[in-house]
């Protein structure tokens, strides 16, 4: 008779219902702020439990507002981290700054290169969250994207290759990462010279394609800017094209024109 009375009051201290807030993301060196409001019952507050990678947090958190040290767990810069908020059920907590689990771009460049085969190499340091590596290429005066490889987001040196795709004479190719402010962080820029043969083209009036004197990048944009053509190939079909004025962009030269007739 006892136990079946301990059974039924621990049954009366849980929540009859509940729900789970879950964020995921990793430690940047920062704690969370959550606001608590009531229970739906108007008795105590909305959250009942907070855990950090499955611990339960010893954090006060019935207060209408708390934070989670997340100092407590032993986390690591850029440590993967679970947190899960439960809380009973018609009301809702709401995290005030769900931001700091998100990665952030804070990565130096240690070194970079790039080889006569075209492969562009980078080492970083002080990376603290997987984002993407953007490669860009200085092409027709303005950056290009080339690729991206992923980041490892973790303290230490770490180094990354990615094969460009060169034009003729110098080429200059810089990486870049974005983060939740959407600020972008570039690394310096490299550059080395291709052997490259320079790309010619003809016709000069062409009716249904324009022919490459190799693989190259091309665009092709109308008179009023707005482009109609791109690609990687050594020839582009312009038989769809209107008969009127455009301007070509490849290899590296950039605004030449052509008539499609």
């Amino acid at each position: 008779m006892r136990s079946t009375y301990l059974l039924f009051a621990a049954a009366l201290s849980l929540p009859a219902s509940a729900g789970v807030i879950v964020l995921e993301g990793n430690y940047q060196g920062k704690n969370l702020f959550i606001q608590n409001p009531y229970s739906e019952a108007g008795v105590g507050f909305c959250v009942f439990e907070v855990t950090v990678n499955d611990q339960i947090a010893t954090d006060e958190i019935n207060s209408s507002a708390f934070e989670v040290d997340m100092n407590n767990f032993g986390l690591k810069l850029s440590d993967k981290v679970v947190v899960k908020i439960k809380h009973k059920d018609g009301c809702t907590p709401f995290v005030l700054n769900p931001e700091v689990l998100k990665p952030k771009s804070t990565f130096d460049i240690v070194k970079q290169s790039i080889g006569s085969d075209g492969t562009y190499t980078w080492t970083t340091t002080n990376e603290t969250g997987e984002l993407p590596y953007i490669v860009e290429q200085k092409r027709w005066n303005k950056w290009v994207k080339a690729g991206e490889v992923m980041g490892i987001g973790k303290p230490g040196e770490h180094t990354y290759e990615f094969k460009v795709t060169p034009h003729s004479g110098e080429n200059t190719f810089r990486v870049k990462q974005v983060d939740l402010s959407k600020r972008a962080r570039f690394s310096e820029t490299v550059s080395f010279v291709s052997s490259a043969a320079p790309i010619t083209w003809s016709p000069p009036k062409p009716k249904d394609e324009i022919i490459f004197s190799g693989t190259t990048l091309f665009e092709i944009y109308d008179q009023y800017g707005n482009i109609v053509k791109r690609g990687y190939a050594d020839r582009v079909e312009v038989a769809t094209l209107k008969k009127d004025l455009y301007y070509l962009n490849y290899d590296n030269k950039m605004g030449e024109t052509f008539i499609k007739r």
